[in-house]
């Protein structure tokens, strides 16, 4: 696999530190697709020496970053990232970028705004924004939990996952019904998985509260299946389905992916 093919963008930041810039890089070239990768490996995908591409790898490894498999010589992902991925989502920084994005979608369309990201066998709402006609819940939306097998906000993530890891989720544990339009059985389930995948987006009318409908699509980081935004409201205001809003609902989704990956920068102010 090549760096094009993980979609990293290799152009030097204006004002950047060659050394930190090359290790950032290396950091985000390890993805489920390419979990480990050996010191040669680095050095040609990156046209760096040999010895760059060592001491880069073993400076990561040092702080944690990265760890060494010492039979194989091969890094992979280190416990420091996860350290920072945590703090990340409890900094506030990721509702300051999506906000923005979830503000003009909702003034666009009037629909409730969600953006989740997946906990356990729920979604978790991380950021929202409620539409014009009121409120959907009677308490706060950010923190609410929406199950894995009921309501687009969750299948348009589920649907993206790799078909192993989806299917360890799914046929190893009992489903709660909600609705009578809730499904629970898990065959049923995977080929409603299979066709969300291949239109792009999921569509649910009173899976999870009776009376709301929800259009979502998934989010990703890179090639990654990341979260879910979607848009929710009673189900007499899609009266015409989810095309009218799937436009205005991808671009959002584009927008908010390209944020997470290159968050805006503040302009410097000029010197007197």
């Amino acid at each position: 696999m090549t760096m094009a093919e993980i979609d990293l963008d290799r152009r030097k930041p204006a004002g950047a530190l060659q050394t930190v810039d090359r290790a950032l890089l290396v950091l985000l070239a390890f993805e489920r697709t390419r979990p480990d990768w050996g010191v040669t490996e680095v050095a040609a995908e990156f046209g760096w020496d040999t010895s760059v591409a060592q001491r880069l790898l073993s400076t990561l490894a040092g702080r944690g970053f990265l760890v060494s498999d010492p039979a194989t010589r091969r890094y992979r992902i280190g416990p420091a990232v996860l350290r920072l991925s945590r703090q990340w989502e409890r900094s506030g920084s990721l509702e300051l970028l999506a906000g923005p994005v979830l503000e003009e979608l909702c003034r666009t369309t009037g629909d409730t705004v969600l953006f989740c990201l997946p906990d356990s066998f729920h979604m978790r709402c991380v950021a929202a924004e409620e539409g014009e006609s009121g409120p959907l819940r009677y308490y706060p939306l950010i923190g609410e939990l929406y199950p894995a097998h009921a309501g687009a906000t969750s299948k348009s993530y589920y649907a993206f996952l790799p078909d192993d890891q989806r299917h360890r989720l799914f046929r190893a544990r009992p489903m709660a019904r909600f609705t009578d339009r809730t499904v629970t059985d898990a065959d049923l389930l995977e080929q409603e998985f299979l066709r969300i995948r291949a239109q792009g987006y999921a569509w649910t009318v009173g899976e999870y509260d009776s009376g709301i409908a929800t259009v979502a699509v998934p989010v990703f980081l890179g090639r990654e299946p990341y979260g879910s935004l979607s848009l929710g409201g009673a189900a007499e205001r899609f009266s015409d389905g989810p095309e009218p809003r799937l436009d205005s609902l991808r671009q959002a989704a584009q927008l908010l992916e390209k944020r997470l990956t290159h968050p805006p920068q503040r302009s410097r102010r000029p010197r007197a």
